[in-house]
């Protein structure tokens, strides 16, 4: 029996919450499961509507006082859990049960790979990019922003169908193992929200590890619940204004924190400088809108 441990951090994502974990009902026979749910003080009804109801497996939460951001929140699990295989995932996904089980089957047999992912579907059909990344880099992000060229950004050069070898996934499905997390590190608290994810991909990479993309499983995210900054799933978000705002700024202020931490010393000082000119550009224009 695989022993599974999964992380889920909530802020305010109201019936969303519940029916990600109805969706991870599984065979106690197939994954022995165990589930955290870390809340970062929300205000809405998401954590009553969960301890109202039954599962088939134990839930366990930490439920803080203040918003401690994505990262240290999913940390507060990760430090003490006991399982091999650990899954960070968001309250906004539903998973099919036989589909965990694959993916689990598949890392269990794969000594080789830090982290997996499947195919994640938004909740307009559309396949979400952000589980196929390359590296941001100076090239990468010029081409992807300037001639919308996807293909070193994502990495839409590469068969989407297939199973391969990517460089980073999202943190809204991240199933990876404790042994690879106590070698490379947790997540970096310095990232409050967003980018955390590709920074811990980018130390399992650098670890020798592969990062997979499993697209023969798909799994639905609405995406954008808590933060209210995703067009297609803005009316389900009850997300404030002021939430929109704080979360537009982590979502731009992160970039130079990934990009200063990881990229920045292979290149020269001027093309750090239209960086981070560029990345004030893109932020100034986003604030208008309050969309990413």
């Amino acid at each position: 029996m695989t022993n599974l441990t999964i992380s889920i951090v909530n802020y305010n994502t109201g019936k969303y919450l519940l029916r990600c974990l109805k969706s991870l009902e599984l065979d106690a026979a197939d994954i022995n499961l165990e589930v955290w749910v870390v809340d970062n003080a929300s205000v809405d009804n998401s954590i009553e509507l969960v301890k109202k109801t039954k599962f088939t497996y134990p839930i366990h939460f930490i439920l803080n006082d203040q918003n401690l951001g994505f990262g240290q929140a999913h940390n507060q699990v990760l430090k003490n859990i006991n399982s091999e295989l650990v899954l960070i995932l968001n309250p906004d996904v539903e998973v099919k049960k036989e589909d965990l089980k694959i993916l689990v089957n598949y890392l269990n047999k794969n000594p080789d790979v830090g982290a997996i992912t499947p195919e994640i579907i938004l909740s307009n059909g559309k396949i979400d990019l952000t589980a196929h990344r390359g590296l941001p880099t100076p090239w990468a992000s010029f081409k992807y922003f300037v001639f919308k060229d996807d293909s070193l950004y994502h990495l839409t050069n590469l068969d989407l169908t297939k199973i391969h070898e990517i460089d980073a996934i999202t943190g809204a499905f991240l199933l990876t193992r404790k042994s690879v997390l106590e070698k490379v590190g947790l997540f970096d608290e310095d990232y409050f929200m967003y980018a955390e994810d590709i920074d811990l991909c980018f130390r399992i990479k650098k670890a020798g590890y592969k990062i997979i993309y499993f697209p023969e499983i798909k799994v639905l995210h609405h995406k954008g619940i808590s933060t209210g900054l995703k067009k297609h799933s803005l009316e389900q978000s009850t997300a404030t204004l002021e939430t929109r705002q704080k979360m537009t700024g982590y979502f731009y202020s992160t970039m130079k924190i990934f990009y200063k931490k990881n990229l920045a010393h292979n290149y020269p000082f001027f093309i750090n400088w239209l960086v981070y000119l560029a990345i004030n550009l893109k932020w100034f224009l986003a604030k208008r809108k309050l969309t990413v």
